[in-house]
């Protein structure tokens, strides 16, 4: 791991005046940014808006190693601007997470597309999400697979979300407000679920929930950073292996309480 020296600290009275009023000049010049809130509720015509955005979106995360056709073209489809608040569209499509209500986040596209290829997703799939955010993994899920049900814990982004999904005509997308902990027992087995909050290791309910030869994919670790890991349920157990570091929001509710 590469390091960077630190600058020699400046120790002249009029240096530091000099390095303060340089600061106060650039936060006068940096843009303001918009406040993290509810979106209003977008309609079919976010289709057919900034596509040539999500097609240079698209070629960074194939560039990236996403080769699954139908997750670049759920990619693709998917107007990912109607799931970030208001006053944040024009950076909807970098590759960076930005923020939405609630003190949440919106994962980075390619964190989205890896996660999304990772289970493999196939069109008679039923998928579980836990954590819906602004609900843009359950859409990018829903261009593919058959069932979505999604989790949110925190009520007034689980309720926007919901209306974000049936207004842009995501009927195959169930929405539920409530601790993802326990997962969704009456609609399980599902061939894949994703976990988009960290917690400290996977809850045992969404794994008991995977049918056999399904695929898991969550963050697990402390606070700060995570390990992305795929959990694969087979006759002889469940196979693990790590993909890559990362990180998300902390999962809340039960799984911190055990």
């Amino acid at each position: 791991m590469s390091r960077i020296s630190p600058r020699p600290a400046v120790t002249r009275g009029r240096g530091l005046l000099l390095v303060a009023g340089f600061i106060l000049a650039l936060a006068a010049c940096a843009p303001s940014r918009p406040p993290a809130g509810p979106a209003t509720p977008p309609g079919p015509e976010s289709f057919e808006e900034r596509l040539a955005e999500r097609r240079q979106m698209v070629a960074l995360a194939r560039d990236r190693g996403i080769d699954d056709p139908l997750v670049l073209r759920a990619l693709e489809r998917v107007p990912r601007h109607a799931f970030v608040s208001p006053g944040w569209e024009a950076e909807a499509y970098a590759d960076r997470p930005l923020p939405i209500e609630e003190g949440q986040t919106i994962s980075q596209p390619f964190i989205v597309a890896l996660m999304t290829q990772l289970v493999a997703p196939r069109p008679a799939d039923r998928v579980l999400e836990v954590g819906t955010g602004s609900g843009y993994q359950a859409a990018v899920l829903a261009e593919i697979v058959s069932e979505v049900y999604t989790i949110e814990i925190v009520e007034p982004l689980g309720r926007s979300a919901a209306r974000r999904l049936d207004a842009l005509g995501y009927r195959n997308v169930r929405c539920k407000v409530g601790d993802g902990y326990a997962g969704w027992p009456e609609e399980a087995p599902f061939d894949a679920v994703l976990v988009t909050a960290a917690a400290p290791r996977v809850p045992e309910p969404l794994l008991e929930q995977l049918r056999a030869g399904g695929r898991l994919v969550a963050p697990v670790g402390g606070a700060a950073f995570q390990d992305l890991l795929l959990l694969t349920k087979t006759a002889a157990g469940i196979e693990s292996r790590r993909i890559e570091g990362v990180r998300f929001v902390p999962m809340t509710g039960e799984i911190r309480k055990r």
